[in-house]
């Protein structure tokens, strides 16, 4: 007899909730945030095909409401970065923190996985305002940091769970923010900290990994941005400058969005 013939897995479906519309020239020239993370996964999948990995779609859950994706058909969702503040109350983020909130609080192997099976609960991954919602829908307090920004190309120190996670001693990453989580959620394992934040990147084993930074940022994207917010005066001078001379130093993002798959199939 011949042997069986294998199946390839399904792509895992990710759904990219975006929390903000890039600025002018990162529209213009990457799109929105769903196809920002698509060139980035494209990257960390190589040479396999993005579409062998992760079935992905778009939801602007900004301006509709409606666009929110049924968890039932999905694997994961990432939150995106935001111009906005996760701590503010406009209607649109209490929704987003809700519905974040539900993921997160979904009983462990709760839903049938389609062959009267179960499986795992949906999984969640913040980028920087998505980081800071994941930790207002699991109790942490988020605000302004005193410190003020933290901006372009950081170093951050990783926890022994961190290095574990990112594969290195250190992550270099883009960070374009200056509001944070103040404390860990209980419950989660801390991966990095900065001496602006101490509250860099939490994960929940087969459930959650957040962390404050932008991997899918490039030079172009974070260049654009500080002139942007300097010439509008939201970025002192001092500051614009010691951020814009490190905005062409290399950086990790591919290696995150490779940990990203990694959680994902954990």
């Amino acid at each position: 007899m011949g042997s069986e013939p294998t199946t390839a897995p399904r792509p895992l479906r990710l759904a990219i909730l975006e929390a903000d519309t890039p600025v002018p020239g990162v529209l213009a020239k990457y799109g929105k945030y769903g196809s920002v993370f698509a060139h980035l996964f494209r990257q960390a999948c190589a040479p396999e095909p993005l579409e062998s990995r992760l079935a992905l779609s778009a939801h602007d859950v900004v301006n509709d409401p409606s666009s929110y994706p049924d968890p039932e058909t999905l694997d994961a969702v990432l939150i995106t970065g935001s111009k906005h503040s996760a701590f503010e109350s406009d209607d649109w983020i209490l929704r987003l923190v809700a519905y974040t909130k539900r993921l997160l609080e979904a009983p462990a192997a709760a839903r049938e996985d389609g062959d009267g099976g179960r499986r795992a609960p949906v999984r969640v991954i913040g980028v920087c305002f998505g980081h800071q919602i994941v930790g207002r829908a699991l109790g942490a307090p988020v605000g302004r940091s005193d410190r003020g920004w933290e901006l372009s190309v950081v170093d951050m120190a990783l926890t022994d769970e961190g290095k574990r996670i990112f594969g290195g001693e250190t992550l270099k990453i883009h960070h374009m923010h200056r509001d944070i989580i103040s404390e860990y959620p209980k419950g989660t394992i801390p991966l990095a900290h900065t001496a602006v934040c101490a509250t860099q990147a939490m994960y929940i084993p087969k459930r959650m990994i957040a962390l404050q930074g932008h991997p899918e940022f490039t030079e172009d994207m974070v260049r654009e941005l500080l002139e942007m917010r300097h010439n509008s005066g939201i970025i002192p001078d001092g500051v614009y400058e010691d951020a814009i001379g490190r905005v062409a130093n290399a950086h990790d993002g591919v290696a995150i969005a490779r940990a990203f798959l990694k959680f994902l199939q954990e």
